[in-house]
């Protein structure tokens, strides 16, 4: 379908639609099985198709931004740091930095070596040494 029937399906203008397809919003163009008119490969000119499957997912966007009342904008940007590792990065140490996230836990051989140094700085006492025979004598 065109998009003024999606937009339609959706409640949406296709002026809107199209601003989702800007920022991402939309599932990926699928190659088209013949070819534009004049003969061009490219999509140059071509309309864009939706399916069943396109609406459902702009569906679950509109659903998203509804429920958590954000922008599609904000669910944009969502989608990019979930897709993009070095994003992501960035914004869990933002997160950290302003208390929103908790740092990560530490490892079970960080703890053993924080415990190591922390036995390690304790003051020594004298202990008894047991010695053959049942004698003991100070450490």
């Amino acid at each position: 379908m065109r998009i003024t029937e999606a937009a339609r399906r959706l409640d949406l203008t296709p002026r809107m639609l199209r601003y989702r397809e800007s920022l991402g919003l939309l599932p990926a163009l699928r190659p088209t099985r013949r070819r534009p008119v004049g003969g061009r490969p490219d999509r140059a000119g071509a309309h864009r198709q939706f399916g069943d499957t396109d609406l459902a997912a702009v569906a679950v966007g509109l659903s998203l931004e509804r429920r958590y009342d954000i922008s599609p904008v904000a669910l944009a940007f969502g989608v990019r740091v979930l897709a993009d590792p070095r994003v992501r990065a960035d914004v869990a140490e933002f997160g950290r930095r302003i208390g929103r996230i908790q740092p990560p836990p530490a490892r079970a051989l960080d703890f053993e070596q924080e415990r190591a140094l922390r036995l390690l700085s304790q003051p020594t006492t004298t202990r008894p040494v047991r010695r053959s025979a049942g004698s003991t004598q100070r450490a």
